[in-house]
């Protein structure tokens, strides 16, 4: 094999590499908008405690979790105080399947005007559950659906997993509600 051949090889193989890489790294984009800067722990370490650091732990949970029921605004305070630039960034991680615009289906149905709309009230391909369920998407039915579509409609299509902050589930809400209300 002469030189040229081995050159186009090597200069073939580092191309389709730099490709492979690309593509790699443009559907992390897409689909993970949030970046690297997520809060949200990727796992979790378990500590064991010793029987007298337990004990005296059940007893501090016990008023901790008096105070932080009372602490916790509800979803109706947390809705009212939206912020709605952060309610423009959480849609990102909806912007793969769902469109704003009226009439816009995607993989998912268009968002335009969803809060107070009916729920499967559009020309789209619903699940057979979803499309059951009837009544409009009021802001606490979304709040229930967004923190896990598949315990409020079982057997959804919607592959997401969920958004697990509370107010994060407000925010977007409330950025809805401004999207052709």
């Amino acid at each position: 094999m002469d030189t040229m051949t081995a050159t186009k090889i090597v200069g073939g193989v580092c191309g389709s590499l730099l490709i492979f890489l690309l593509v790699k790294w443009g559907a992390e984009v897409i689909y993970h908008p949030g970046g690297h800067g997520d809060t949200e722990a990727a796992y979790m370490i378990e500590v064991e405690e010793t029987a007298t650091e337990m004990a005296s732990s059940e007893g501090d949970a016990a008023e901790g979790e008096a105070a932080e029921a009372e602490a916790e605004p509800t979803f109706d305070e947390l809705y009212a105080a939206a912020d709605l630039a952060s309610g423009e960034k959480v849609f990102k991680k909806c912007k793969a399947c769902h469109k704003l615009e009226d009439g816009a289906n995607a993989t998912g149905p268009f968002l335009y005007g969803i809060v107070d709309r009916g729920i499967a009230s559009v020309d789209f391909k619903f699940s057979e559950v979803l499309a059951g369920i009837g009544g409009n998407w009021t802001p606490a039915q979304l709040d229930a659906f967004l923190k896990r579509p598949k315990d409020f409609a079982p057997g959804t299509k919607m592959s997401f997993a969920g958004l697990k902050s509370e107010s994060d589930r407000a925010d977007v809400i409330a950025y809805l509600a401004t999207i052709g209300g």
